[in-house]
């Protein structure tokens, strides 16, 4: 008979995710993740296979929690305007307050894991096209309510947005200041306002 885990696996897979931010994939070893999981080797083998099986599953795990948290909070609660907003407030505002400039584990991944992995390339690629698709969604609604200009395609907005966000994530791991940030994001937006005559 299997013996039960003995640790709560949301909190070693936030570990992880963790150690995987601050160092980056290649960086991180085994006795590094063991470590800052706080459990044996032979328990995170036993748990989750190899690194980079647990790369996935703390990567997965961290999507849910960050992304997906997000956007389901924004999406429900919001008018589409500003859950667009209040999507890239919080962004930035984590990106000031990371005094570790880890940036996104999700964009960190893309530029080291990604080019050399064509598992982890699908798995970014996908969150990439769900961070597009909540963008268009919000376009859209506020396009067919007048919150949101109707001057360019939902598809281009969406786009674009994408970019931005992305763009912020990058310049958070090296020039994480408030102005520089919310100034690449506040043109974007100002393509959002309608225009009123």
């Amino acid at each position: 008979m299997a013996r039960p885990r003995e640790f709560d696996e949301n909190a070693v897979l936030d570990a992880a995710a963790h150690q995987f931010w601050i160092y980056g994939y290649t960086a991180t070893s085994v006795r590094d993740l063991a470590q800052g999981m706080g459990i044996t080797g032979a328990s995170l083998f036993n748990a989750f296979g190899d690194k980079r099986s647990l790369f996935e599953r703390a990567l997965a795990h961290y999507i849910e929690r960050s992304f997906g948290d997000r956007v389901s909070r924004f999406e429900r609660s919001l008018p589409p305007l500003e859950a667009i907003k209040a999507f890239f407030r919080e962004i930035v505002e984590r990106s000031v307050r990371d005094r570790d400039r880890k940036g996104c584990l999700l964009v960190n991944s893309a530029l080291e894991v990604a080019p050399h992995d064509a598992d982890f390339q699908a798995m970014i690629a996908n969150v990439l096209v769900e961070v597009e698709a909540f963008f268009r969604r919000c376009v859209n609604a506020g396009q067919q309510t007048g919150e949101i200009s109707s001057a360019q395609p939902a598809d281009d907005l969406a786009r674009l947005l994408l970019g931005v966000h992305l763009g912020i994530r990058v310049l958070a791991r090296t020039r994480p200041q408030r102005a520089l940030l919310e100034g690449v994001v506040r043109p974007a937006l100002a393509l959002l306002e309608p225009n009123i005559d």
